[in-house]
């Protein structure tokens, strides 16, 4: 079985191209994205992904699929929704800054992402004897992002793009010259991996989510204070959306400056591709 890892950015969809026109080594059975839920992922990335991506799928015979966490109490969280209603949390696994200046622990990708992935394959048939094939959408640019253990017995991990030897400008050329739009940004509105001016677009761009963003890095530190006071922890609670260890509103200007401090950070090709 040969699936990949659509994140429904830049590489994903020229890798679909790229299996649309038959350029790709090997093609894939199935494209599968997961999504984190549609309170979480950009709206700018859903709307891309069902009105663009979908349609050209199926005009191609692409099998693309849509998949979400689902629990075993039957229900289907979403990040955002986790991060706002756990009681207590402590950031619910997004990669947060400690107030000292230390990565947070992160599992968002791997609960959201890596694992409902690995669950669909299982599903349809990957075993230890007969491991499935993940396809991951890294680009020669980004080659340090990539890795050789899935981490799973019955999980392998390729990279077409890598294999390919392509950069994420040619990537933008292949959507060009197959007549896509430029696909958005892939990832969480809210992800901590984002570069200042990402920020600053979001801000200019989608001022509500930009105070969602706001809201919830609040919301986050008043749970870890509250949890800190309850453990008697005699250590700052507050943690932060960018590096810089302010509040978000006080970190994003509305200057258009390139600040490319993200998504470098994110060792997965689940998002960011």
């Amino acid at each position: 079985m040969r699936t990949f890892s659509f994140g429904a950015g830049v590489q994903s969809t020229a890798v679909l191209v790229l299996q649309a026109e038959g350029r790709l080594p090997e093609p894939y059975d199935a494209f599968l994205f997961a999504n984190v839920g549609d309170d979480s992922e950009h709206p700018d990335t859903l709307r891309y992904y069902r009105d663009i991506h979908v349609p050209y799928a199926e005009k191609h015979g692409i099998p693309l699929h849509e998949l979400r966490r689902i629990k075993r109490d039957g229900t289907t969280p979403t990040i955002y929704q986790d991060l706002i209603d756990l009681p207590d949390s402590r950031g619910a696994g997004i990669p947060v800054y400690m107030s000292n200046g230390a990565p947070g622990r992160r599992s968002c990708t791997g609960d959201f992402k890596i694992q409902v992935i690995h669950k669909w394959q299982r599903q349809n048939g990957s075993s230890k004897e007969n491991p499935a094939v993940c396809g991951l959408g890294i680009s020669m640019d980004e080659i340090q992002r990539a890795r050789t253990d899935s981490g799973f017995p019955d999980q392998t991990l390729e990279y077409p793009l890598l294999d390919l030897r392509l950069r994420r400008a040619d990537c933008y050329k292949i959507i060009e010259e197959a007549g896509l739009p430029k696909p958005p940004r892939s990832a969480c509105w809210f992800c901590p991996f984002h570069s200042k001016e990402a920020w600053r677009e979001l801000k200019r761009e989608t001022p509500d989510l930009f105070q969602k963003a706001v809201e919830l890095e609040a919301t986050i530190n008043v749970k870890r204070a509250r949890l800190f006071a309850a453990k008697d922890w005699d250590k700052d609670p507050n943690v932060w959306l960018t590096r810089h260890l302010r509040p978000l509103d006080q970190v994003v200007d509305d200057q258009l400056v390139l600040d490319l401090d993200g998504p470098d950070g994110c060792d997965s090709g689940s998002c960011f591709t």
